[in-house]
């Protein structure tokens, strides 16, 4: 991959984002390109963590185990998004695992060389902040919809959080990059109610599906719903 593009790449990340071009380009002197296939795993829970990785192209799932082997979904990143760069902040452990959902390209960055680029530039603790508060909040909904909301409520929040631009005709849609069984994974349900809890949307014309492409037809409704106001 070019060199201008794993610059650009740096630029957009909100991790790097006002970082002057000298710096990112001592930061790719010390980072490593890795391609990933599908399903490849990038670090386990427990692991030591010596470096984090960056999303270049493609998409990566974070999720912990529990003893019986059911996986839960924490995260899914895609481009200029870093992953485990908390692990490699604080010197511990990875607290999660973390795998490719498709093919992708990261950069790898060590925890030495980040630390010390960090101590010289300030600019990139503040993006670490704004990064672990963005993250934070994510996942005080995420606790907030998995415990007190029903699916339908879930599934109307998780909708409006891929809410893509608005189309040439006017209508409002998300593509899923993930598989459904994966979304009712991170919505936590099951596919088979995530099936059921989409027919039911699309015939209260709330959405329109469209292979992975998702038409919302009413998105107040949806925010609505999404906020409890109204019952699924």
């Amino acid at each position: 991959m070019s060199n201008e593009r794993l610059h650009r790449t740096l630029e957009a990340s909100p991790l790097f984002h006002g970082l002057p071009p000298a710096e990112r380009a001592l930061l790719l002197g010390i980072a490593r390109e890795k391609w990933f296939s599908k399903n490849n795993v990038l670090f386990t829970e427990g692991e030591t963590a010596n470096g984090f990785y960056l999303v270049v192209s493609g998409r990566v799932k974070v999720f912990k185990l529990s003893p019986d082997g059911k996986e839960q979904i924490l995260h899914i990143f895609g481009p200029g998004e870093p992953v485990g760069e908390v692990a490699v902040f604080s010197g511990k452990d990875y607290p999660a695992s973390a795998s490719t959902l498709k093919e992708s390209s990261l950069l790898y960055l060590p925890r030495a060389g980040f630390l010390s680029l960090a101590h010289r530039q300030p600019q990139v603790l503040l993006n670490m902040l704004a990064t672990l508060s963005m993250r934070l909040r994510k996942f005080t909904l995420q606790i907030e919809r998995l415990s007190l909301r029903e699916v339908g409520s879930r599934l109307a929040q998780a909708l409006l959080e891929m809410r893509a631009d608005t189309g040439t005709d006017g209508r409002r849609s998300v593509v899923l990059g993930v598989t459904k069984g994966q979304l009712a994974n991170q919505i936590g349900t099951t596919p088979e109610t995530l099936s059921r809890t989409l027919q039911k949307m699309t015939r209260q014309g709330l959405i329109q599906v469209e292979g992975k492409r998702l038409a919302l037809l009413d998105c107040r409704r949806l925010e609505d719903l999404a906020s409890g106001i109204v019952r699924p």
